[in-house]
């Protein structure tokens, strides 16, 4: 991951007639990275959106992007942001195209180029020219996520994306978001209810409760550490006596199910260690924990927003 810092907040905190909303939360945006903001209902998601897009103010603390203090320089800050906060706004009666033209013109160094540039790039090209009340809920987030775009920002923040799709809109947005990234090289962070699709599009999660950072997860890091392995075999019945490699560390789960702890590096030499001692192997497939369990585990399975 490119390790430059695009986004940064420091000890952010807002109050709102006497009640602490958001309380001391920090964390970082790398350029390219996707970044999920996770959290119960009223954990702070959407305010904190709001923050760094203007909309409202800090009550202390620090946001800087691209190295500018929004409180300090805020239109030299925001120029470097694209953000769709709610649900886009656009003018009905004018096609898709009318529409990005529109508000290219209220940004400096737009081109008609740059505008089908990201015309192709959300996979608008086919429906570009049809007025906009004749748009799906999927292709009206595209439009918007491609408004958002228009100026080459390095930042795009997205509350809730994919809210309201179906399952062919949410793979679209998911597909789209992730081209964004790579090809733009921007940094995008997004608010989502879909813990799945955090987990299929983010590279790193934050989750926050009551206004407070709780944990910061890396969703996409291959690591050396150890990894957990299921193995369905025909019977565990007198497993722990035919398998006495203690180089091994091994939990029986249940009379087929054994669950090992080891180095990704070391499933073949445990399969072979497995089949010498005659275990009947079924199934071997790793465990990874669902970013579920871990958001569970972490705010006490409130509900998710």
């Amino acid at each position: 991951m490119n390790q430059e810092v695009v986004l940064e907040l420091k000890n952010v905190n807002k109050t709102i007639k006497n009640q602490q909303i958001i309380k001391n939360i920090s964390f970082d945006l790398y350029k390219g990275e996707v970044l999920g903001l996770l959290g119960p209902n009223g954990s702070g998601k959407t305010t904190t959106m709001r923050m760094i897009v203007g909309l409202m103010s800090l009550s202390s603390g620090e946001i800087y992007i691209k190295g500018n203090s929004i409180k300090e320089n805020f239109k030299e800050s925001i120029k470097h942001v694209g953000a769709m906060i709610e649900t886009p706004a656009f003018y009905p009666f004018y096609s898709g195209y009318k529409n990005l033209m529109y508000f290219s013109r209220m940004l400096d160094g737009v081109t008609k180029e740059r505008v089908l540039e990201v015309i192709d790039l959300l996979g608008l090209s086919n429906a570009i020219h049809k007025k906009f009340s004749t748009y799906s809920l999927g292709m009206k987030q595209r439009l918007g996520i491609a408004q958002a775009l228009l100026h080459n920002p390095s930042i795009l923040i997205l509350d809730e994306p994919t809210n309201g799709l179906d399952p062919a809109g949410v793979r679209e947005i998911r597909d789209y978001l992730k081209r964004i990234a790579e090809v733009e090289q921007t940094a995008i962070l997004l608010s989502s209810h879909l813990l799945s699709e955090i987990e299929l599009i983010c590279d790193r999660s934050i989750i926050i409760q009551n206004g407070q950072f709780v944990e910061s997860i890396e969703l996409n890091e291959e690591t050396g550490d150890k990894i957990f392995i299921e193995v369905i075999v025909k019977s565990t019945a007198g497993f722990e006596k035919a398998f006495l490699n203690e180089t091994y560390k091994f939990e029986i789960l249940n009379d087929r199910t054994v669950m090992f702890e080891i180095n990704e590096e070391e499933i073949p030499s445990l399969t072979k260690e497995l089949v010498m001692a005659g275990v009947e192997i079924y199934y071997i497939s790793r465990k990874k924990e669902r970013l579920e369990d871990v958001f569970i585990q972490l705010t006490g399975g409130n509900v998710i927003e």
